[in-house]
């Protein structure tokens, strides 16, 4: 059973294909009736809501860029809220630690099976608890690198080596991993990069033009791949 709703999938494919001639159509169960990323607000102590500025930059960007009707601001909620099953995207960031109980692996899994997308950025530090928790919620699954050619770096704007490397952290290449479930990819995941800083205001990390729009075009692919996909 697919519980959530087929617009943002449909919708974003026109786009795709029609350069920016279709809209959004309302999501069938309120509160929301345009498209947002919903910020997951997590436990286990990390700072979930960092850069406040992030979502909505990134939310304009896909709306000036592709015609797609999108909301001008997130939606936070929690794994338990009801309103995750009406968002198609959700998203976590974060400096630290992150923890699911029992029953929010459970529910996360059952969103994911049944049609959503988890985007996930390491903002320096979540890697190993982003890695643990996952666990919980796909003990049976492994996060695997995803290749150069994979669509996601492709859909809209062309990445040719992949992901792009937008902070330094520890000097790593950036990589970005995923989850997989009946082939369809259920979580993306971007270590050593921090793509979601680079969508911040410009004078919040000081980041320069060209990089801002690197993770601002990244950031559009990964919607864009989620929603039809």
């Amino acid at each position: 059973m697919r519980w959530l709703p087929n617009w943002a999938g449909a919708t974003a494919l026109g786009l795709v294909i029609g350069l920016g001639t279709a809209r959004a159509q309302p999501l069938v169960d309120p509160p929301l009736d345009r498209f947002t990323i919903a910020r997951l607000h997590y436990g286990g102590g990390g700072d979930w809501y960092n850069d406040p500025s992030i979502i909505p930059n990134l939310l304009r960007f896909i709306r000036e860029h592709t015609g797609m009707s999108t909301a001008d601001d997130e939606v936070r909620l929690t794994l338990d809220d009801d309103r995750l099953f009406s968002c198609p995207f959700l998203f976590a960031t974060g400096h630290g630690r992150i923890d699911f109980t029992e029953r929010e692996g459970q529910r996360l899994r059952t969103y994911l099976e049944n049609g959503g997308f988890l985007y996930v950025d390491d903002d320096y530090g979540m890697d190993r608890y982003f890695r643990e928790a996952i666990k919980k919620v796909f003990p049976d699954k492994e996060l695997v690198e995803l290749p150069a050619s994979h669509p996601i770096y492709h859909i809209v704007f062309d990445f040719p080596n992949g992901l792009p490397k937008i902070h330094e952290h520890d000097g790593k290449p950036a990589q970005g991993f995923g989850i997989f479930h009946e082939g369809r990819l259920v979580v993306y995941y971007t270590y050593e990069t921090n793509i979601s800083d680079g969508w911040a205001d410009p004078d919040v990390h000081g980041d320069p033009e060209p990089i801002r729009e690197a993770a601002l075009k990244m950031g559009t692919n990964i919607v864009i791949y989620a929603l039809t996909h």
